[in-house]
């Protein structure tokens, strides 16, 4: 089921992480340059504004080629992101139900990775943030709260969803 991320991951046999180090090669040399130029609240602004919209347009994109309803799409679509970033993060599933879906996580080596190289922001523009790109593809029936992230120096990042009432019965629907 890769296979729905393998415009996004390019080749599904390199791990998200490493992805992700990749991405980081070209854009932490970059991001510190244009903060050289043009100062650190504007560089980060524009760097932040660009990979907020990619991100967005990217899990929209991904979410259009998935039949059933939005919660359909959001759930075929975190399955399939849990399964690609699940092997770098420790987590615990506290609740999943009709109402809600509750997830710690508690060890996460993007963090680590980031941290490392002082750019926790950066980390969380490329992978904490995507999370809410993904829930936006239930389109009001899949909301997401996280009040916190270890990218962020919180000791656990919580994912809170939130499933709508469903209108009678929606076979279709996680």
């Amino acid at each position: 089921m890769t296979s729905l991320l393998d415009g996004y991951l390019v080749d599904p046999k390199i791990s998200l992480l490493d992805k992700t180090r990749i991405q980081a090669q070209v854009l932490v040399p970059v991001l510190r340059a244009l903060r050289a130029e043009l100062g650190k609240d504007k560089s980060d602004a524009i760097v932040k504004q660009a990979l907020r919209d990619w991100s967005r347009q990217l899990f929209a994109a991904i979410g259009e080629g998935i039949d059933g309803s939005p919660r359909r799409k959001w759930a075929t679509i975190q399955s399939v992101w849990a399964e690609v970033s699940g092997k770098d993060v420790d987590f615990e599933i506290l609740r999943h139900d009709n109402e809600g879906l509750e997830i710690d996580v508690t060890h996460c080596r993007f963090a680590e990775f980031f941290r490392a190289l002082d750019e926790p922001e950066l980390g969380a523009l490329l992978i904490c943030e995507t999370d809410f790109d993904i829930a936006s593809v239930g389109e009001g029936e899949v909301s997401l709260d996280r009040s916190q992230t270890i990218m962020r120096g919180a000791p656990s990042c919580t994912f809170r969803y939130k499933f709508a009432p469903r209108q009678g019965v929606d076979k279709e629907a996680n």
